[in-house]
């Protein structure tokens, strides 16, 4: 037996909406805005924020309301809406600090140009003085990770050719780096 003042029993039947209704709309904020907003000021911890946000999740939803679909609460739609909104507007804000953050401690004095460098190298260097057929098995294999295998079919050349080429090149790299 249920009592009196069971909640379930008094809690009324929830608001049905048409999608598309501008009046369903108008009805749907009127009813919801508090509660939204209360969600939003909780998740950004801000009211001028949260009242931003708010705007924002009812233009959304009236951009989308002849899409939306009862199977849920227009309620629950509109949170979801407003949850992404705050997610998003959080999103910005770090990035609206971290640009503060750069605009303050200026812009940093431009480093040496990495191709530059890598030109300058003494590696680079004696990888110029290899024959190409030598260069070009080591960059297969160093730089981007190939197998014997694999090089032999970039290469067009026998399995045991990419080995001996790689080991010719390991020595001469290490004649040419040792002085």
């Amino acid at each position: 037996m249920q009592s009196i003042d069971d909640p379930v029993k008094d809690k009324p039947a929830p608001e049905t909406y048409a999608p598309g209704s501008e009046v369903d709309f108008d009805r749907l904020y009127r009813n919801t805005y508090r509660r939204i907003l209360g969600t939003l000021i909780t998740l950004v911890r801000d009211r001028a924020t949260a009242e931003d946000c708010a705007q924002e999740t009812y233009e959304r939803a009236f951009r989308k309301w002849k899409e939306w679909r009862p199977e849920a609460s227009a309620e629950a739609w509109l949170h979801r809406i407003a949850i992404n909104v705050a997610i998003s507007d959080r999103r910005h804000q770090q990035l609206r600090q971290a640009g503060e953050l750069v605009r303050r401690l200026g812009r940093p004095a431009p480093g040496p140009d990495p191709a530059m460098v890598a030109e300058r190298s003494d590696l680079i260097k004696a990888m110029k003085r290899l024959p190409t057929r030598q260069a070009a098995a080591l960059v297969l294999r160093h730089y981007h990770g190939y197998s014997n295998r694999e090089i032999a079919a970039a290469l067009g050349i026998p399995e045991q050719t990419v080995a001996s080429r790689l080991a010719a090149a390991r020595r001469q790299l290490q004649a040419v780096l040792r002085r």
